[in-house]
Protein backbone atom coordinates (compact mmCIF):
# COMPACT_ATOMS: atom_id res chain seq x y z
CA UNK A 1 0.00 0.00 0.00
CA UNK A 2 1.42 3.22 -1.07
CA UNK A 3 1.59 6.34 1.92
CA UNK A 4 0.37 9.27 1.94
CA UNK A 5 1.52 12.35 0.21
CA UNK A 6 1.67 14.88 2.83
CA UNK A 7 2.07 18.35 2.73
CA UNK A 8 4.41 19.90 5.34
CA UNK A 9 3.39 23.65 6.00
CA UNK A 10 6.56 24.98 7.98
CA UNK A 11 9.87 23.69 7.82
CA UNK A 12 10.74 24.41 11.62
CA UNK A 13 11.43 22.14 14.36
CA UNK A 14 8.13 20.62 14.23
CA UNK A 15 7.85 20.29 10.90
CA UNK A 16 11.11 18.60 10.28
CA UNK A 17 10.38 16.37 13.01
CA UNK A 18 7.03 15.33 11.32
CA UNK A 19 8.56 14.76 8.12
CA UNK A 20 11.28 12.23 9.23
CA UNK A 21 8.81 10.56 11.61
CA UNK A 22 6.14 10.68 8.54
CA UNK A 23 9.13 8.90 6.12
CA UNK A 24 9.72 6.46 8.97
CA UNK A 25 5.88 4.99 8.29
CA UNK A 26 5.89 5.00 5.00
CA UNK A 27 4.41 8.36 3.88
CA UNK A 28 5.69 10.63 1.40
CA UNK A 29 6.29 14.25 3.23
CA UNK A 30 7.06 17.43 1.41
CA UNK A 31 8.14 20.39 3.45
CA UNK A 32 6.81 24.06 2.46
CA UNK A 33 9.17 26.46 4.13
CA UNK A 34 8.76 30.46 3.56
CA UNK A 35 12.69 31.23 3.89
CA UNK A 36 14.81 31.16 1.01
CA UNK A 37 17.63 29.03 2.77
CA UNK A 38 17.84 27.57 6.41
CA UNK A 39 19.62 30.16 8.62
CA UNK A 40 22.29 30.07 11.81
CA UNK A 41 19.40 32.28 13.46
CA UNK A 42 18.23 32.04 17.33
CA UNK A 43 20.46 31.69 19.60
CA UNK A 44 19.07 28.52 21.81
CA UNK A 45 16.85 25.49 22.56
CA UNK A 46 16.42 23.53 25.63
CA UNK A 47 15.73 20.17 24.91
CA UNK A 48 14.64 18.79 28.09
CA UNK A 49 14.43 14.57 28.12
CA UNK A 50 10.94 14.11 26.95
CA UNK A 51 12.16 15.86 23.59
CA UNK A 52 15.38 13.86 23.64
CA UNK A 53 13.48 10.50 24.05
CA UNK A 54 11.62 11.51 21.25
CA UNK A 55 14.57 12.63 19.19
CA UNK A 56 16.38 9.32 20.02
CA UNK A 57 13.19 7.53 18.20
CA UNK A 58 13.77 9.88 15.36
CA UNK A 59 17.75 8.99 14.77
CA UNK A 60 18.97 12.24 15.19
CA UNK A 61 19.75 12.38 19.36
CA UNK A 62 23.22 10.87 19.09
CA UNK A 63 24.16 13.58 16.91
CA UNK A 64 22.74 16.51 18.41
CA UNK A 65 24.49 15.11 21.87
CA UNK A 66 27.97 15.93 19.66
CA UNK A 67 27.27 19.76 20.06
CA UNK A 68 25.25 19.89 22.86
CA UNK A 69 25.76 20.68 26.95
CA UNK A 70 23.84 18.52 29.27
CA UNK A 71 23.12 20.80 32.43
CA UNK A 72 24.13 19.30 35.47
CA UNK A 73 20.58 20.65 37.67
CA UNK A 74 17.66 22.01 36.88
CA UNK A 75 18.02 25.40 40.09
CA UNK A 76 15.48 27.79 41.46
CA UNK A 77 17.49 30.83 42.92
CA UNK A 78 15.78 33.90 44.73
CA UNK A 79 16.75 36.93 42.49
CA UNK A 80 17.77 39.24 45.78
CA UNK A 81 18.98 36.95 48.48
CA UNK A 82 20.35 34.25 46.03
CA UNK A 83 18.44 31.66 47.85
CA UNK A 84 18.18 27.97 46.37
CA UNK A 85 14.73 27.10 46.20
CA UNK A 86 14.87 23.93 44.85
CA UNK A 87 17.79 21.79 42.63
CA UNK A 88 16.54 18.86 40.66
CA UNK A 89 19.19 16.30 39.71
CA UNK A 90 19.59 16.22 35.56
CA UNK A 91 22.21 14.60 33.15
CA UNK A 92 22.74 10.68 34.26
CA UNK A 93 19.84 11.69 36.79
CA UNK A 94 17.72 12.44 34.33
CA UNK A 95 18.94 9.44 31.84
CA UNK A 96 18.50 7.02 34.04
CA UNK A 97 15.11 7.99 35.81
CA UNK A 98 13.19 9.45 32.57
CA UNK A 99 15.25 7.41 29.70
CA UNK A 100 16.90 10.58 28.25
CA UNK A 101 18.95 13.85 29.59
CA UNK A 102 18.37 17.50 29.39
CA UNK A 103 20.59 19.01 26.23
CA UNK A 104 20.59 22.12 25.45
CA UNK A 105 22.24 23.55 22.57
CA UNK A 106 21.90 26.04 19.02
CA UNK A 107 18.59 26.02 17.63
CA UNK A 108 20.53 26.13 14.23
CA UNK A 109 22.22 22.80 15.41
CA UNK A 110 18.91 20.65 16.15
CA UNK A 111 17.54 22.29 13.01
CA UNK A 112 20.83 21.22 10.36
CA UNK A 113 20.18 17.70 12.29
CA UNK A 114 16.88 17.13 11.81
CA UNK A 115 17.07 18.72 8.07
CA UNK A 116 19.89 16.25 7.23
CA UNK A 117 17.21 13.05 7.56
CA UNK A 118 15.00 14.45 5.22
CA UNK A 119 16.12 14.40 1.34
CA UNK A 120 17.00 17.66 -0.06
CA UNK A 121 14.26 17.42 -2.95
CA UNK A 122 11.37 16.84 0.02
CA UNK A 123 12.11 20.25 1.15
CA UNK A 124 10.70 23.36 -0.63
CA UNK A 125 12.08 27.08 0.14
CA UNK A 126 10.95 30.03 -1.12
CA UNK A 127 7.49 28.54 -0.49
CA UNK A 128 5.10 31.12 1.18
CA UNK A 129 1.85 29.61 2.41
CA UNK A 130 -1.01 31.45 2.07
CA UNK A 131 -3.91 29.05 3.06
CA UNK A 132 -5.45 25.68 1.72
CA UNK A 133 -8.75 23.93 0.55
CA UNK A 134 -9.91 20.74 -0.06
CA UNK A 135 -11.42 18.90 -2.35
CA UNK A 136 -13.22 15.53 -3.15
CA UNK A 137 -10.27 13.80 -3.23
CA UNK A 138 -7.48 15.83 -2.55
CA UNK A 139 -5.80 19.00 -0.22
CA UNK A 140 -4.51 22.22 -2.17
CA UNK A 141 -2.00 24.24 -0.08
CA UNK A 142 -1.80 27.63 -1.63
CA UNK A 143 1.88 29.64 -2.12
CA UNK A 144 2.06 32.98 -2.84
CA UNK A 145 3.13 33.84 -6.60
CA UNK A 146 3.22 30.66 -7.23
CA UNK A 147 2.17 27.06 -8.00
CA UNK A 148 -0.18 25.36 -5.68
CA UNK A 149 0.78 21.77 -4.25
CA UNK A 150 -1.59 19.14 -3.94
CA UNK A 151 -1.72 16.57 -1.44
CA UNK A 152 -3.02 13.97 0.37
CA UNK A 153 -2.91 15.39 4.14
CA UNK A 154 -1.81 18.71 4.81
CA UNK A 155 -0.27 19.87 8.06
CA UNK A 156 0.19 23.23 9.56
CA UNK A 157 3.43 23.53 11.36
CA UNK A 158 3.86 27.26 10.73
CA UNK A 159 4.00 29.39 13.75
CA UNK A 160 2.26 31.69 15.90
CA UNK A 161 0.91 33.55 12.61
CA UNK A 162 -0.04 30.05 11.32
CA UNK A 163 -2.00 30.61 7.73
CA UNK A 164 -2.83 27.11 7.63
CA UNK A 165 -5.05 27.80 11.08
CA UNK A 166 -6.69 30.61 9.58
CA UNK A 167 -7.36 28.71 6.47
CA UNK A 168 -8.95 25.84 8.85
CA UNK A 169 -10.36 27.72 11.94
CA UNK A 170 -11.21 31.57 10.52
CA UNK A 171 -8.91 34.77 11.44
CA UNK A 172 -8.03 35.13 14.97
CA UNK A 173 -4.67 37.37 16.80
CA UNK A 174 -2.12 35.94 19.01
CA UNK A 175 -1.85 37.93 22.18
CA UNK A 176 0.51 40.19 23.66
CA UNK A 177 1.61 39.01 27.32
CA UNK A 178 2.66 42.36 28.20
CA UNK A 179 6.30 40.87 28.45
CA UNK A 180 9.29 41.21 26.69
CA UNK A 181 12.13 39.30 26.96
CA UNK A 182 16.25 39.47 26.22
CA UNK A 183 18.18 36.70 24.77
CA UNK A 184 22.07 36.66 24.71
CA UNK A 185 25.46 34.37 24.50
CA UNK A 186 27.98 35.15 26.41
CA UNK A 187 31.80 33.08 26.28
CA UNK A 188 32.11 30.82 29.48
CA UNK A 189 35.62 32.50 29.99
CA UNK A 190 33.30 35.93 30.89
CA UNK A 191 32.10 34.71 33.66
CA UNK A 192 33.96 31.55 34.71
CA UNK A 193 33.86 33.14 38.70
CA UNK A 194 29.95 32.19 39.01
CA UNK A 195 28.81 29.30 40.41
CA UNK A 196 26.98 26.44 38.30
CA UNK A 197 27.35 27.49 34.91
CA UNK A 198 26.93 24.04 34.52
CA UNK A 199 23.28 23.99 35.13
CA UNK A 200 19.88 25.09 33.92
CA UNK A 201 19.15 27.98 36.88
CA UNK A 202 16.37 30.32 37.08
CA UNK A 203 16.25 33.45 38.95
CA UNK A 204 12.82 33.74 40.24
CA UNK A 205 11.94 37.88 40.76
CA UNK A 206 10.07 39.45 42.90
CA UNK A 207 6.75 38.94 40.59
CA UNK A 208 6.41 35.26 38.15
CA UNK A 209 6.90 37.73 35.00
CA UNK A 210 10.15 39.00 35.97
CA UNK A 211 13.44 36.43 35.70
CA UNK A 212 16.76 35.40 34.70
CA UNK A 213 17.47 32.28 33.00
CA UNK A 214 20.96 30.44 32.32
CA UNK A 215 22.06 27.03 30.59
CA UNK A 216 25.65 26.22 29.08
CA UNK A 217 25.95 25.89 25.06
CA UNK A 218 28.56 24.33 23.15
CA UNK A 219 29.95 21.87 25.94
CA UNK A 220 29.75 24.62 28.49
CA UNK A 221 32.02 26.79 26.32
CA UNK A 222 28.73 29.31 25.93
CA UNK A 223 26.33 30.43 28.12
CA UNK A 224 22.85 31.48 27.40
CA UNK A 225 20.92 34.48 28.96
CA UNK A 226 17.43 34.74 28.63
CA UNK A 227 15.39 37.19 30.97
CA UNK A 228 12.05 39.07 31.22
CA UNK A 229 9.98 41.98 32.33
CA UNK A 230 6.75 43.76 31.77
CA UNK A 231 6.75 46.29 29.28
CA UNK A 232 3.69 48.09 27.62
CA UNK A 233 3.40 49.27 24.16
CA UNK A 234 5.56 47.00 22.37
CA UNK A 235 4.29 45.98 19.08
CA UNK A 236 7.21 44.79 17.44
CA UNK A 237 7.82 41.01 16.52
CA UNK A 238 10.60 39.02 15.59
CA UNK A 239 13.00 36.92 17.63
CA UNK A 240 16.06 39.00 16.36
CA UNK A 241 15.42 42.44 16.87
CA UNK A 242 18.48 44.16 18.33
CA UNK A 243 18.08 45.26 22.44
CA UNK A 244 20.15 47.93 24.48
CA UNK A 245 22.59 46.24 26.99
CA UNK A 246 22.39 49.08 28.93
CA UNK A 247 18.64 48.77 29.15
CA UNK A 248 18.97 45.10 29.87
CA UNK A 249 21.60 45.65 32.66
CA UNK A 250 18.89 48.36 34.23
CA UNK A 251 16.09 46.41 34.36
CA UNK A 252 17.61 43.61 36.32
CA UNK A 253 19.72 46.07 39.14
CA UNK A 254 18.30 45.07 41.71
CA UNK A 255 18.60 41.08 41.31
CA UNK A 256 21.78 39.44 43.01
CA UNK A 257 25.48 40.15 42.52
CA UNK A 258 26.14 36.33 40.91
CA UNK A 259 23.17 37.24 38.00
CA UNK A 260 23.81 41.12 37.68
CA UNK A 261 27.76 39.71 36.85
CA UNK A 262 26.24 37.54 33.95
CA UNK A 263 24.36 40.58 32.23
CA UNK A 264 27.40 42.73 33.35
CA UNK A 265 29.48 39.84 30.69
CA UNK A 266 26.45 40.62 27.83
CA UNK A 267 27.67 42.49 24.48
CA UNK A 268 24.56 42.38 22.90
CA UNK A 269 21.30 41.27 23.27
CA UNK A 270 18.22 40.91 21.16
CA UNK A 271 14.66 41.55 22.44
CA UNK A 272 11.06 40.09 21.42
CA UNK A 273 7.88 40.24 22.69
CA UNK A 274 5.85 37.35 24.00
CA UNK A 275 2.68 36.51 22.61
CA UNK A 276 0.09 33.78 23.22
CA UNK A 277 -3.04 32.12 22.61
CA UNK A 278 -6.31 30.43 24.54
CA UNK A 279 -5.78 26.47 24.10
CA UNK A 280 -8.05 25.61 21.33
CA UNK A 281 -11.22 23.24 20.90
CA UNK A 282 -9.90 21.97 17.70
CA UNK A 283 -6.90 21.24 15.46
CA UNK A 284 -8.11 19.28 12.65
CA UNK A 285 -10.87 19.59 9.51
CA UNK A 286 -11.10 16.87 7.32
CA UNK A 287 -7.59 15.95 5.80
CA UNK A 288 -5.35 18.98 7.48
CA UNK A 289 -4.08 19.54 11.10
CA UNK A 290 -1.65 21.51 13.07
CA UNK A 291 1.42 20.99 15.52
CA UNK A 292 3.50 23.13 17.32
CA UNK A 293 3.08 26.79 17.77
CA UNK A 294 0.14 26.80 15.56
CA UNK A 295 -1.96 24.69 17.77
CA UNK A 296 -0.71 25.56 21.06
CA UNK A 297 1.80 28.96 21.47
CA UNK A 298 2.76 28.83 24.79
CA UNK A 299 5.57 31.30 26.37
CA UNK A 300 8.71 29.57 27.28
CA UNK A 301 8.59 29.29 31.13
CA UNK A 302 8.70 25.99 30.86
CA UNK A 303 11.16 25.92 27.95
CA UNK A 304 8.37 23.75 26.47
CA UNK A 305 7.87 25.06 23.24
CA UNK A 306 10.07 23.25 20.70
CA UNK A 307 9.83 20.20 23.39
CA UNK A 308 5.47 20.18 22.72
CA UNK A 309 6.05 20.06 18.74
CA UNK A 310 8.56 17.12 18.86
CA UNK A 311 6.29 15.24 21.00
CA UNK A 312 3.34 16.71 18.48
CA UNK A 313 5.12 15.18 15.32
CA UNK A 314 5.93 12.00 16.68
CA UNK A 315 2.42 10.83 18.06
CA UNK A 316 1.08 12.45 14.38
CA UNK A 317 3.63 10.38 12.50
CA UNK A 318 2.16 7.34 14.84
CA UNK A 319 -1.60 8.34 14.19
CA UNK A 320 -0.92 7.98 10.57
CA UNK A 321 0.86 4.78 10.88
CA UNK A 322 -1.21 2.65 7.94
CA UNK A 323 -3.80 5.46 7.14
CA UNK A 324 -5.46 6.01 3.99
CA UNK A 325 -7.05 9.10 2.73
CA UNK A 326 -10.63 7.62 3.77
CA UNK A 327 -8.89 6.81 7.12
CA UNK A 328 -6.96 9.87 7.69
CA UNK A 329 -9.44 12.41 9.17
CA UNK A 330 -10.01 9.99 11.90
CA UNK A 331 -6.23 9.07 12.62
CA UNK A 332 -6.14 12.93 12.75
CA UNK A 333 -8.47 13.37 15.70
CA UNK A 334 -7.01 10.53 17.19
CA UNK A 335 -3.74 12.70 17.08
CA UNK A 336 -5.37 15.68 18.51
CA UNK A 337 -7.16 13.99 21.08
CA UNK A 338 -3.79 11.88 22.40
CA UNK A 339 -2.31 15.61 22.54
CA UNK A 340 -4.70 18.56 22.83
CA UNK A 341 -5.04 17.99 27.00
CA UNK A 342 -1.23 17.99 27.81
CA UNK A 343 -0.51 20.62 25.33
CA UNK A 344 -3.03 23.16 27.12
CA UNK A 345 -1.87 22.10 30.66
CA UNK A 346 1.49 23.09 29.50
CA UNK A 347 0.14 26.33 28.00
CA UNK A 348 -1.97 27.47 31.36
CA UNK A 349 1.04 26.44 33.42
CA UNK A 350 3.87 28.20 31.43
CA UNK A 351 2.00 31.13 31.30
CA UNK A 352 1.24 31.25 35.18
CA UNK A 353 5.17 30.59 35.54
CA UNK A 354 5.45 29.06 38.93
CA UNK A 355 6.35 25.46 38.16
CA UNK A 356 9.46 23.98 39.43
CA UNK A 357 9.60 27.39 41.49
CA UNK A 358 9.80 25.07 44.89
CA UNK A 359 11.02 21.39 44.93
CA UNK A 360 8.29 19.84 42.68
CA UNK A 361 7.42 16.95 40.34
CA UNK A 362 8.89 16.99 37.08
CA UNK A 363 8.30 13.81 35.93
CA UNK A 364 4.72 14.66 34.13
CA UNK A 365 6.39 16.95 32.12
CA UNK A 366 9.99 15.41 31.41
CA UNK A 367 8.96 11.27 31.69
CA UNK A 368 6.08 11.90 28.82
CA UNK A 369 7.40 9.41 26.01
CA UNK A 370 5.81 10.08 23.19
CA UNK A 371 6.52 6.98 21.26
CA UNK A 372 4.91 5.06 23.49
CA UNK A 373 1.77 7.81 24.86
CA UNK A 374 -1.71 5.95 24.02
CA UNK A 375 -3.37 6.36 21.10
CA UNK A 376 -7.65 6.80 22.08
CA UNK A 377 -9.35 4.47 19.53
Amino acid sequence: MAGLKVGICGGGVGGLSAAIGLRKNGHDPHVFEQADAFLRIGADVNLTPNAVHALDGLGVGQVLRETAARPTHRISRTWDTGEETSRLPMSDAAEERYGAPQLTLHRADLLKALEDQVPADHIHLGRRVTGLSERSSTTEIHFAGGPSELVDVAIGADGIHSPVRTALFGQDKPEFTGLVSYRAVVPRSAVADIPDLDAFTKWWGPTPDVQIVTFPLTHGEEIFIFATTPQTGWTDEGWTLRGDVAELREVYSGFHPEARALLDACTEVTKSALHVREPMPAWSTGHATLLGDAAHPMVPFMAQGACMAIEDAVVLARALDGATWETAPAALRRYEAARMDRTAEIQRQSLANEWMKQQGNADWVYGYHAWEAELPA
